[in-house]
């Protein structure tokens, strides 16, 4: 079996990169840019580190800001509506996932427009046409949303969350500048690090890793370690660190899945709408465990990567809840809660199961499941 990567054709990397962006856009003949970005993002004036260098160099745009914090088949329907009566003719994402994944959606319906529907686009959809010419820029570390092949879309009306994975759907373009994030808050900052991690992690023991892809996720867990709480503390160094972290990761899960990790925090995101960094924070320590008998001698590398010393004389057992317990010391370093008490209605638990069990991301998880083994993990941790 082949093996495949794909990546951005370009990427821009560091400090004061989004002036990039004009000449970019110009150099390949656009004359147009619907600009999507978070309300939020744009009354802090994150947004308009972008379009203040659009305005100087006098390309014209539309700004669409009608996204959710987990984008609904309803947002995406309003943005391909907004793009196609604005006369755009290229996208420039601004935001964490939320404007990214709308976005891409946006970008691929647009080319696309017998998915117009949005849910058809669920899995792997079979689209015939690249998405919108996209430059994003990603405002936090974590996502990765920028460099990678899948999107999520929350489908209100059924209270599940669904992905897309769709090599269409890649932004040609990537802008990694660290001044866009360091308005982050604290939290936001330690819920999106440890998204990262959970995508290193989860890349790294996922059934289709391989050695490029291992190279990645083993560089990203290890910046992580060095970089997250520096980046939560506000540091320019920690915030540099998770910039490319979060990246590198994204390079290597887009490429191989993820587990069961994400399918879990993908439900818990669309019936209570808890933030995605956070689910994965409070879920990773505990399915880790669960999976660890299934990771071979992976687990020994984590450990490593996280900064655990003497891993080469430990036992099985030992690096494995070594790499654990480094796991959950940097959640709680940065404040992440140790549980789901105060998220999960336990009357949920069966839904919340089935829709996790239902979930693209599943399927790569090192362990095979089932509802039953996933509904003992959510009640594990309330």
């Amino acid at each position: 079996m082949a093996n495949r990567i794909v990546l951005n054709t370009i990427s821009y990397h560091g400090k004061g990169a989004i002036a990039q962006i004009p000449a970019e856009l110009k150099r390949r003949g656009y004359k147009k840019a619907f600009v999507c970005s978070d309300p939020d993002l744009i009354r802090f004036k994150v947004t308009s580190k972008v379009t203040d260098l659009l305005d100087g160099a006098d390309f014209p745009y539309t700004l669409f800001s009608e996204i959710k914090a987990n984008p609904t088949i309803e947002n995406v329907q309003s943005g391909v509506q907004v793009f196609l009566d604005s006369g755009a003719d290229c996208i420039v994402a601004i935001g964490g996932g939320s404007s990214m994944d709308t976005a891409k959606a946006v970008g691929i319906i647009a080319n696309n427009p017998e998915f117009g529907d949005v849910r058809s686009l669920e899995g792997e959809a079979p689209t015939t046409k690249h998405a919108v010419f996209t430059i994003a820029v990603p405002t936090t570390a974590g996502t990765a949303a920028e460099v990678t092949i899948n999107y999520v879309i929350t489908d209100t009306q059924n209270r599940r969350k669904f992905v897309c994975v769709d090599t269409n759907d890649i932004p040609e373009v990537a802008v990694i500048d660290p001044e866009m994030m360091a308005s982050m808050p604290k939290g936001l900052t330690a819920a999106t690090g440890m998204d990262a991690l959970t995508h290193a992690i989860e890349g790294y023991i996922t059934k289709g890793a391989w050695e490029m892809t291992d190279m990645f996720h083993l560089k990203a867990i290890e910046l992580i370690a060095q970089h997250l709480r520096g980046a939560v503390a506000n540091t320019t160094e920690g915030r540099e660190g998770m910039a490319l972290a979060q990246y590198v990761a994204g390079m290597g899960f887009s490429n191989v899945g993820l587990g069961i990790v994400h399918s879990m925090a993908h439900s818990l995101g669309a019936v209570y709408d808890t933030p995605h960094g956070v689910a994965n924070a409070i879920l990773l320590p505990t399915v880790m465990e669960y999976n660890a008998a299934y990771t071979g001698e992976k687990y020994r590398d984590i450990a490593k990567a996280m900064g655990v010393e003497g891993t080469d004389q430990m036992s099985v057992e030992e690096y494995r809840a070594a790499a654990v317990e480094a796991v959950r010391k940097l959640s709680a370093d940065v404040g992440i809660p140790a549980d789901l008490k105060e998220i999960v209605d336990p009357a949920d638990l069966r839904f919340l199961s089935e829709s996790a069990y239902a979930d693209a991301c599943r399927p790569g998880n090192p362990r095979d499941t089932s509802v039953e083994e996933i509904e003992t993990l959510f009640r594990s941790l309330i």
